[in-house]
């Protein structure tokens, strides 16, 4: 079959079920650009990126550049061989951005409820319209989630440029319903910011910038998350993935996965788990196999050279893992299998729907080459108990 003669959003037959009951952990949501125009504060709507359609191609038109639509998002219903980098809005699957049509991709899928991740920013060098743009794209996704008759559930993306402003946006997100809040992989450095970075300052922050997470400025912050019961995630951003580039982009995508140790670290090194026992923090689509090397290696570490370092954390490493954080893997049979390994006991399944990582719409089938031998008790667990903990999820 040509490219061209794909229809993205044929249906499928739905497949026989592993499991009876799926949370997924980690879904995405690809709203077309026209929302910016209803979501954005009334002052910045005017400004807002507008569509416009070509023959073979549609176009994002925002701030004097007309760029393709990026397709990688939204590579659902397509084989691995078909995959496309950009084209039409048509080309995306409508699950994306359509409650029925959404709800029904899961039904067919096998997918009882799911964690919604959107994001957005604009990617603008005007601060004041960045900072808006978060809080457009998630009232959009809350109110995305709000109609799928409690399937579905929003996870808030933050900015820290300042901590008020990232506090009000959780009591925000809180307000709203929103189950989780996620957070550049490092602080945003306003002195940093510009309009190339500006999508991708949203996932990374600035690594080597002078705030970091350990600074008593975030204390706040991690008490606002325990005060309201809100879990922090970060999604994938400690390094990012040359997802243009046919070269690189192999090469980075697996590096992306146990660099999420880092911002773990930071945390962990420094108290902030001692002085927030309740906080909860989840690695999104992480994947979870390296996990367990990990903490056994810190925790190795940690019993030889804690005391000239002076570290103030009261536990090993593998304590914090086991008892403040979570990951979330795609397929991972390793991770699975080392499900007792300390680091690995709050692992959480996902689709990654529709992603170009995504297992739909043969979830179940991904779902039985990783449990392969495990118990049930154990596969319901890590297929949905472990996301209801972690997500606060009734």
């Amino acid at each position: 079959m040509a490219e061209a003669d794909i229809d993205i959003n044929r249906k499928f037959e739905a497949e026989p079920r592993v499991a009876d009951y799926v949370v997924d952990a980690d879904v995405h949501v690809t709203p077309p650009p026209t929302f910016w125009a209803e979501y954005l504060s009334p002052k910045f709507r005017d400004l807002a990126p507008k569509l416009e359609e070509g023959n073979d191609c549609d176009y994002v038109v925002f701030e004097g550049n007309r760029r393709p639509i990026n397709l990688m998002q939204s590579q659902a219903g397509r084989t691995f061989d078909k995959y496309k980098g950009s084209g039409k809005q048509s080309d995306m699957r409508s699950g994306g951005w359509m409650v029925p049509q959404r709800l029904d991709d899961m039904d067919r899928d096998g997918i009882d409820k799911a964690v919604c991740f959107g994001g957005g920013p604009l990617g603008t060098g005007n601060l004041d319209l960045y900072l808006d743009s978060f809080d457009a794209f998630n009232r959009w996704q809350s109110d995305f989630c709000k109609d799928s008759g409690g399937r579905m559930y929003a996870c808030a993306y933050l900015t820290t440029v300042d901590v008020d402003h990232t506090i009000k946006g959780m009591r925000a997100a809180k307000a709203r319903g929103d189950v989780a809040v996620n957070l550049p992989a490092f602080p945003q450095s306003v002195s940093q910011f510009t309009k190339e970075g500006a999508v991708w300052q949203a996932m990374t922050g600035d690594a080597t910038g002078d705030r970091q997470y350990r600074d008593p400025e975030f204390d706040p912050m991690w008490a606002a998350a325990v005060e309201l019961d809100l879990p922090i995630t970060f999604h994938l951003g400690a390094r990012t993935s040359r997802f243009k580039d046919k070269t690189n982009f192999l090469c980075d995508l697996p590096m992306g996965k146990p660099a999420m140790l880092e911002m773990i670290n930071i945390l962990l090194y420094s108290g902030v788990f001692d002085r927030f026992p309740a906080l909860r923090v989840g690695l999104i689509e992480s994947g979870v196999g390296w996990i367990p090397w990990a903490c056994e290696y810190m925790d190795r570490a940690w019993e030889m050279q804690r005391h000239w370092t002076e570290v103030p954390n009261k536990e090993k490493p593998s304590f914090y893992f086991d008892q403040n954080v979570y990951a979330s893997f795609i397929e991972d049979p390793v991770g699975v299998e080392l499900r007792h390994k300390s680091g690995a006991k709050n692992i959480m399944w996902s689709s990654d729907y529709p992603h170009s990582e995504t297992t739909f719409p043969h979830s179940h089938k991904a779902i039985a080459r990783n449990f392969v031998g495990v118990p049930k008790a154990e596969r319901d667990w890590i297929l949905a108990g472990c996301a209801e903990k972690f997500f606060g999820l009734k």
